[in-house]
Order: C-alpha cells, then sequence, then structure tokens
C-alpha cells in the first residue's frame, strides 16, 4: 500500500479478540478516494492468526474505536479472505462509513457523477 495514499485514522492501540487474546493494532487507514465502497486497513504489530480478520469480538472493538474517532454506525465486517495478510486485516464498511471518511478527508469519486 502507498503510504502517498492513505488516511490514518487511527494510531496504535491495545484490543482483545474472540478469545480473550490482546490484539496489538499499530495503525487503522484508509485510502484518500474511491468510488464510494471503503475498506479499512487494520495494521497488526504481530502476525494474525488464521481467519483473526471475520473474529466478531475484533471487529466489534475495532468499530467501537472508531467511534471514539467521530464513527456513527454499524459494525464494520469481514473483508474478502482473499485480500487478508499477515499483518493487515481488511474490514468491509457500511454505507454510514462514509460521511464519517470524508471528514477525515475522503474524497468520494462516486459524487463526480451526481446530477445537479
Amino acid at each position: 500500500m502507498n503510504q502517498d495514499t492513505d488516511i490514518q485514522l487511527s494510531g496504535p492501540f491495545k484490543t482483545t479478540d474472540g478469545s480473550g487474546r490482546a490484539i496489538d493494532i499499530k495503525a487503522i487507514r484508509i485510502f484518500d478516494e474511491g468510488y464510494g465502497v471503503i475498506d479499512v486497513y487494520v495494521d497488526l504489530a504481530a502476525p494474525a492468526s488464521d481467519g483473526l480478520h471475520k473474529d466478531k469480538k475484533l471487529i466489534a472493538n475495532i468499530s467501537a474505536h472508531l467511534r471514539t474517532l467521530g464513527y456513527s454506525g454499524p459494525d464494520l465486517t469481514a473483508g474478502d479472505p482473499v485480500i487478508q495478510e499477515k499483518r493487515l486485516i481488511v474490514l468491509d464498511t457500511p454505507d454510514e462509513f462514509l460521511p464519517f471518511a470524508v471528514r477525515k478527508g475522503f474524497k468520494d469519486l462516486t459524487s463526480e457523477f451526481d446530477d445537479e
């Protein structure tokens, strides 16, 4: 991922997964522009165990952390298993995430096609 096109939403914090294991998160990022669909990139300090990207407790904790930063919407969801990496969890966002992302500097390229 090119850091020049990223918006960092959060710095490091600690949380837990559904088994109660401590998870150190280095950062939460998004791309700075896109066509309305926003993936959230969660950088991990240590390699993830298989299936961690779909751990409901971890996702709820990450979503709760984003709410402390101004996000107001439902929990994020597990991203496509094919795009997960050992030190990176990719999560999908609901429609309610877009206004938060825009406030953080995200450019929604679909707005260029809106009828006026």
